[in-house]
């Protein structure tokens, strides 16, 4: 009789979890309460602080990197900024900010890509106590109409803007600005109006002035403002003061102690007008003393070229990224020797947020990790929000699996409440936000009678058997909605299983069927149906999801999916195949690059009604 070898444990390289185990406490009607069973370390009372420490440890280490910007477009060499020289820009732009009696009530609003400029900006606010707020570029160059721009500009009433160029932002800024907002530019010249060339911030003498408001910065103190993305909305003004960041930098290297190990090592592009890119990655640079080469790539199909470049230069400790992101790289690692060797040479994580990864990706990161290397490197994840600074859990334990999102890090109390059939998770601690600036009605909506956050994030126990796994994701609360027969359809889990069934041929699918008797689905394709669509480079797309070859794969894809399906609200009964990709000018697409459901399905509403009424051209219907 043969026996079946039991299937060895992979190996990883080795990295520890700070949160293990977590309590658990029962409240009233049915109401729980989670912690971690790990208290809160001491914090740090000003970001600041951690410049200053390593302008005085290591003041020739590089804190800031990024590839010279060549006329003309194209990057050139790394040009570096070191701890000290960073502690002296931050203090000549903390005085001059201070000299134009800016504050909270009129802050600085910083219209930039991730660039050293934008770095030392806003250091130097944090330096002179200054709230800042970081804009997507997206609101003055990809609008039209500047609607959010101008939102963000009623709301924050600034006294200074800076902005990287005044050709490319000059138009926006015209149209949103009063005349006493005083404009500063990293280059160029705005025609009609006076401006103020950033260097001469960063030319004026600093003086005990500075420091005395540095030191007389407390954790109550706004560092910043976060707008919310905005989907169907207008974008929400978060609070974030100097406790939540401090907390949230403390909770991070508590829960994973990786980064204490050594100075980390980031290749990024994550945008810093985003709680990920900035809170997030940006400070655990400046907490851990570390460096942070600024990728100027993205991952679409014309930005991961430069994102490649980079990290088959710099060999990252931890790297970032978005779904989307991680999906390329694992495709480009396949045949690029240089990228594996230097990628993985000295990384100790990847990790993940803004959506979930799907598991053929994961699983394609470990095949080349194996390959390589003869061992895995953990693939970590958490869920968080801007209102939270942004982390609220990770994933402890090296079996994770996709939508998995760990434990709450110490200090913070999460509380599950049963809503609409699901539970929803809220937050409580001082990583959390105080409330919406100058909107006193969405404060008081935000938070709960205990004063939990309400996050409309749903979870589940990823074993309710072991809690101290902790949870997984289980979709937007708001998202889900019910067919005409009143059965609820729930969007996050569902809208997982088509891009799993789906891979690597669909990158993301939206959900739809609001009030209506089946479930569809609005599928966004990615670039591994133009190779199998045996077309050429120039097809356009709509030719490629056409082509027959593409159609049977998707034809199947939709079978299956009908063969594991229970009921209605888990089927999908018909689905478009999506030319368009989803538009960041309309919201559809985040900054991190995930998509918004609410978005498509308000700019693509007659598409869904064509869907739905049979209408559309080349609907597909499972046949199973």
């Amino acid at each position: 009789m043969n026996e079946t070898k039991p299937t060895a444990a992979p190996r990883y390289r080795a990295m520890n979890f700070g949160v293990t185990r977590v309590n658990l406490r029962e409240g009233a009607d049915g109401v729980r309460y989670l912690q971690a069973d790990l208290p809160l370390g001491a914090c740090a009372r000003r970001v600041t602080d951690f410049l200053v420490h390593w302008a005085e440890v290591q003041p020739t280490h590089p804190f800031l990197a990024r590839r010279e910007q060549l006329p003309g477009g194209g990057t050139g060499d790394w040009q570096h900024l070191s701890y000290a020289e960073a502690l002296t820009a931050a203090r000549s732009i903390g005085e001059a900010l201070l000299d134009r009696g800016l504050s909270a009530e009129r802050p600085v609003i910083v219209l930039s890509e991730n660039s050293i400029e934008h770095g030392l900006i806003a250091l130097g606010c944090l330096y002179a106590g200054i709230p800042y707020c970081p804009v997507t570029p997206a609101y003055a160059t990809a609008s039209q109409d500047y609607d959010k721009l101008r939102h963000v500009v009623a709301t924050l009433t600034p006294g200074l803007v800076y902005a990287t160029d005044g050709a490319r932002f000059g138009k926006a800024l015209l149209a949103t600005l009063d005349d006493n907002v005083e404009v500063v530019l990293g280059q160029g010249r705005i025609e009609g109006r006076a401006t103020t060339r950033f260097a001469d911030l960063r030319d004026t003498v600093a003086t005990e002035k500075v420091d005395a408001a540095m030191h007389a910065i407390r954790p109550d103190t706004i560092a910043k403002f976060l707008f919310t993305s905005g989907s169907t909305k207008l974008p929400k003004p978060v609070i974030n003061t100097q406790r939540m960041w401090c907390a949230n930098l403390q909770q991070i290297a508590q829960s994973l102690p990786v980064f204490n190990e050594a100075a980390p090592v980031f290749v990024d592009w994550l945008p810093w007008n985003h709680t990920f890119g900035s809170n997030h990655n940006f400070g655990i640079t400046l907490r851990h003393g570390g460096t942070l080469y600024i990728d100027d790539g993205k991952p679409t199909a014309a930005g991961i070229a430069e994102t490649l470049r980079n990290l088959r230069e710099i060999a990252p400790t931890v790297y970032f990224n978005v779904p989307t992101g991680f999906e390329m790289i694992a495709e480009a690692m396949k045949t690029d020797a240089v990228l594996r060797r230097n990628l993985l040479s000295k990384l100790r994580m990847f990790f993940y947020s803004g959506a979930g990864l799907s598991q053929p990706v994961w699983d394609s990161l470990h095949a080349t990790e194996e390959a390589e290397l003869g061992e895995r490197i953990y693939m970590a994840t958490g869920l968080g929000m801007t209102e939270s600074a942004p982390s609220a859990m990770f994933v402890n334990s090296a079996d994770v699996r996709a939508g998995d999102i760990g434990v709450p890090v110490p200090g913070m109390t999460l509380k599950l409440v049963e809503v609409d059939g699901k539970t929803e998770v809220r937050y409580r601690g001082p990583n959390v936000t105080p409330g919406y600036w100058r909107s006193e009605q969405a404060t008081r909506e935000a938070f709960d009678e205990e004063g939990f956050l309400r996050t409309g994030d749903a979870v589940q126990w990823i074993n309710a058997d072991d809690i101290h796994r902790g949870l997984k994701f289980d979709g937007r609360i708001a998202e889900d909605f019910k067919l005409s027969t009143g059965t609820f359809v729930s969007v996050g889990p569902m809208r997982a299983k088509i891009v799993v069934a789906g891979a690597p041929y669909i990158q993301d699918a939206v959900l739809t069927g609001i009030n209506r008797k089946e479930v569809g689905a609005l599928i966004f394709p990615s670039p591994a149906c133009r190779e199998v669509s045996g077309l050429g480079p120039d097809a356009s797309m709509a030719e490629v999801l056409a082509s027959a070859p593409v159609q049977q794969r998707m034809q199947a894809i939709l079978d299956e999916l009908a063969r594991a399906s229970t009921g209605s609200a888990s089927r999908v009964a018909r689905a478009l195949l999506m030319a368009e990709p989803p538009s960041a000018e309309k919201g559809e697409v985040t900054d991190k690059g995930s998509i918004n459901q609410r978005a498509v399905l308000k700019h693509r509403a007659a598409l869904v009604d064509a869907l739905h009424d049979g209408t559309a051209a080349n609907i597909l219907q499972p046949q199973a």
